[in-house]
């Protein structure tokens, strides 16, 4: 519709220059915007305003002539108004809105994709947790984000890949197996002093016992480098299994998962810190290895080698991502945890070094998630008898309760998750409020069914719909394919959901107001025809969530 608008305006333009009453045959850009408030119009610009200074008349004058030139017959709009210096107002006739609702149907699910991303091929990395430990609840989170974000950018034509990215390599690997060899010392009987800085978790002893049962208690009997690597080796598996199996409860299914550790097996590594040797961007101080970071941006330079000959995570983390772009991605996309903020500089530093824009690495940061029981915040120690892991929140709340909460705020702020809230069966928990629109208008779709309503809402396509709800409906509906483009651009999939609970409030309102299945076919069919345009961007909307769209509740 703005597309539409936009065009009308600027033939209004020209068809004023060719008669004389525009000085200037060079305009500037159209834009229409959507008014904040209603009674400023259905859609208003501002084209007049800016042209002003090439006209080199008065704003409202311009506007005035563009008004009088609009070719239009009738059908679309109501009412043109001036306001204020010079601001262009239309008021659309309700009929102007139809085609929407004639969209929805055409397009049913594809309602809302694009192809703006033009099959450029874009990898979103995200999780990709220490196998060192089960999920917790901040990992569901990131979980959640980065599948919306990827599923909205594959709706809008992008060629995209999900990737975890497995750190099986470096200290805290080491530090895994110590860490089930001691408990697995335990189990046989050995008095062991169990260091703080090894984990602590239940699932530690749990492992070793696994071990035990498997290779026996030889395996236990003395401490070698040997054995606390089949230790690290064997938990790192078991916990990754966990792990896989945890997120695809969550409806998160990875395309690839990469080793860390397969960047030195594959001498990958190697040649990339050759090579930025070689181009004087790594150099010796110190008897450690640095990056010149600081001639790209970052605020100094980092070790990427230590005095000791271990290789820091930085030093992984660029092999990892030269890897990325070599595979071909156009952009690359990580969702890391807020407390990663400060490594963005010196990452975006090192894509730009090794030959890439830096706007193709961006970086989604997740904030926290406050965990609440009844509005009191949970412990965040399972020593203290409660739980922070994500398979404990699915048990509880279900796998769409918590995706949906986890998107319904901006990625920048902190989430305040109420499981109790999450399990209500109420309007104030958001995922009821929205999945119990699309249940009660297939409930009225099946009950027509029933009564034997079905068919277009009449022969010649004449819909009867005028109502202000109704209006407002299809308003709202759409603005869904603009949303969803907004959505994927800023990845940003909060959006969405704010839509669905916008829509699923004025679903609520009209449906309390008005009666779909009355005794008149023709107005029953009209609005059969708005419900089911409404149920179909719900689905449409929770399945880029990766939420369920419940036929019943």
């Amino acid at each position: 519709m703005k597309a539409r608008i936009a065009r009308l305006i600027l033939d209004a333009a020209r068809a004023a220059h060719d008669k004389g009453q525009l000085p200037c045959g060079s305009f500037e850009e159209v834009v229409v915007e959507t008014p904040k408030n209603e009674q400023h119009g259905d859609f208003a610009t501002n084209f007049a305003l800016v042209s002003a200074r090439s006209q080199k008349m008065p704003p409202r004058k311009i506007a005035q002539i563009l008004a009088d030139n609009l070719e239009e017959d009738g059908a679309l709009f109501a009412s043109v108004k001036i306001a204020g210096p010079g601001f262009i107002n239309f008021y659309l006739r309700p009929e102007a809105w139809y085609p929407v609702l004639e969209e929805i149907h055409r397009r049913r699910l594809d309602y809302g994709s694009s192809t703006f991303g033009r099959g450029r091929k874009v990898q979103v990395e995200f999780v990709s947790s220490n196998p060192t430990g089960p999920l917790h609840v901040g990992h569901g989170r990131g979980a959640a984000v980065g599948d919306a974000v990827a599923n909205l950018l594959d709706f809008c034509g992008y060629d995209v890949q999900k990737e975890y990215y497995i750190n099986d390599s470096g200290r805290q690997i080491q530090t895994l197996g110590r860490s089930v060899w001691l408990r697995g010392s335990e189990l046989i009987g050995k008095q062991v002093d169990f260091p703080e800085d090894c984990y602590q978790g239940a699932y530690i002893r749990d492992i070793a016992r696994q071990l035990l049962d498997k290779k026996g208690e030889q395996l236990f009997a003395e401490q070698s480098r040997e054995a606390v690597m089949e230790c690290a080796r064997f938990a790192t598996e078991q916990i990754i299994r966990g792990i896989r199996q945890d997120l695809e409860r969550f409806k998160v299914v990875f395309d690839n998962w990469f080793s860390e550790q397969s960047l030195y097996d594959s001498g990958q590594y190697e040649r990339i810190i050759s090579h930025l040797e070689q181009e004087g961007l790594i150099y010796p101080k110190d008897d450690a290895l640095w990056f010149k970071t600081s001639s790209f941006g970052d605020e100094k330079d980092r070790v990427v080698v230590r005095a000791n000959g271990q290789p820091t995570y930085f030093a992984s983390d660029i092999a990892y991502h030269r890897n990325k772009f070599e595979r071909g991605f156009d952009t690359v996309i990580d969702v890391w945890g807020a407390d990663h903020h400060g490594y963005i500089g010196r990452l975006t530093a090192a894509v730009e070094a090794m030959g890439y824009r830096r706007e193709q690495f961006k970086v989604i940061l997740v904030q926290l998630v406050n965990l609440l029981r009844g509005g009191k915040p949970v412990a965040m120690s399972t020593r203290a008898g409660e739980f922070v892991t994500l398979a404990d929140v699915i048990d509880e709340v279900g796998t769409d309760a918590a995706r949906f909460i986890f998107l319904t705020r901006d990625t920048n702020s902190p989430l305040d998750f109420d499981l109790e809230l999450a399990k209500q069966k109420s309007n104030d928990n958001p995922v009821y409020y929205v999945q119990y629109v699309h249940a009660r208008i297939s409930s009225i779709m099946a009950k027509a069914a029933e009564k034997g309503i079905d068919g277009q809402p009449s022969e010649n396509g004449n819909l009867r719909l005028d109502t202000p709800e109704e209006i407002t409906l299809i308003k709202t509906l759409a603005r869904y394919p603009e949303v969803v483009e907004l959505a994927a651009r800023a990845m940003e999939p909060h959006r969405v959901t704010f839509f669905l609970m916008e829509l699923a409030a004025r679903f609520h309102a009209y449906y309390n107001k008005h009666r779909v299945l009355g005794d008149d076919r023709e107005l029953t069919l009209s609005r059969l025809h708005l419900v089911e345009a409404v149920r179909l961007v719900i689905q449409n909307g929770l399945k880029l969530m990766g939420v369920s769209a419940p036929t019943q509740m």
